[in-house]
């Protein structure tokens, strides 16, 4: 800031204070906003990628040349990423891996959020027997950690789209169930809730109109961080065997693939566990980003 000679000394604390300000707010955003802006493209930028992997692999997934297997990235022109032990092009592989993964990831929230939030505000809000029969069956599914009641279930029902999916989901439950209860065991004690109450409002519409939409917001964002718990799920099913079959891919089953080969060809392992860091990284930081802008305390900042 330049010093005007004759200036009044009012003034320049003012623009001192100003500048000071405009400092603090710059180190606010980048401190703050600036991992999550990043997080939020990096999200975005994978669902877009995954949308359109038929567009932007280069390659078909299970094209297999003979010419060009273990082949590291650059090693031959049209193999961006390097090849695998069959001469796939590892690039293709991932782009079309997003795809899965992505999938059940979001689709695995989706039916644990869609399953577990209705019966923890049924919990929540009616109380009684009803509550104690659903928290039992919670607590029986939580003595599981959510990767080992996931293998139990599709080790029962098989390896697939759709049973990862309903064995991601499944495990996740519990988790919305207990969250969604404790919402509504706050807000049923609120004083809106009771005069609803007094107006004759039946319990299903106190569950709808009111315990649903105040505590939609905690919910939002815990499942966005459940997303990133799905992929990695999904990673750790498709690393033991058990999750898409071959020659589907998937980042977990090109993890497993290239394990054997970790020592002499790292490019295998090391692309698909960066897919798998950076998507996790991606969705915890949209976690953040949904917190600051949905909670009403934070709206302040």
């Amino acid at each position: 800031m330049a010093i005007v000679r004759g200036a009044d000394p009012a003034d320049l604390a003012v623009a001192r204070a100003g500048e000071e300000t405009r400092g603090t707010a710059r180190a606010r955003y980048l401190r703050r906003w600036l991992p999550i802006s990043i997080g939020v493209l990096l999200a975005v930028a994978m669902i877009v990628v995954a949308a359109a992997a038929p567009l932007l692999a280069p390659l078909s997934p299970s094209a297999q040349f003979s010419d060009a297997v273990l082949k590291g990235p650059g090693a031959v022109e049209r193999h961006l990423l390097g090849t695998d032990e069959f001469g796939r092009d590892l690039l293709s592989r991932i782009i079309w891996g997003a795809r899965v993964s992505l999938e059940v990831g979001l689709a695995s929230v989706i039916f644990g959020f869609a399953l577990g939030v209705p019966l923890g505000i049924v919990a929540g809000v009616r109380g009684g027997h009803s509550e104690t029969l659903i928290m039992r069956c919670t607590d029986m599914l939580m003595a599981f950690p959510t990767l080992l009641l996931a293998l139990i279930i599709v080790t029962a029902l098989g390896g697939s789209l759709i049973n990862e999916i309903l064995a991601i989901g499944v495990a996740l439950t519990p988790n919305f169930v207990r969250l969604a209860r404790g919402l509504a065991l706050t807000i049923r004690e609120q004083d809106y809730i009771l005069a609803a109450r007094a107006l004759g409002s039946g319990q299903l519409r106190v569950m709808a109109r009111h315990v649903f939409p105040n505590a939609l917001y905690a919910l939002v964002v815990v499942a966005t961080l459940y997303i990133a718990t799905a992929i990695r799920t999904e990673a750790g099913l498709s690393f033991l065997g058990l999750g898409i079959p071959p020659p589907t891919p998937s980042w977990g089953n090109i993890l497993s693939e290239g394990r054997q080969y970790i020592k002499c060809c790292p490019w295998l392992t090391t692309f698909s566990g960066l897919a798998i860091m950076l998507a996790v990284l991606a969705f915890n930081l949209v976690g953040d980003a949904l917190r600051d802008l949905l909670d009403p305390r934070l709206r302040g900042e």
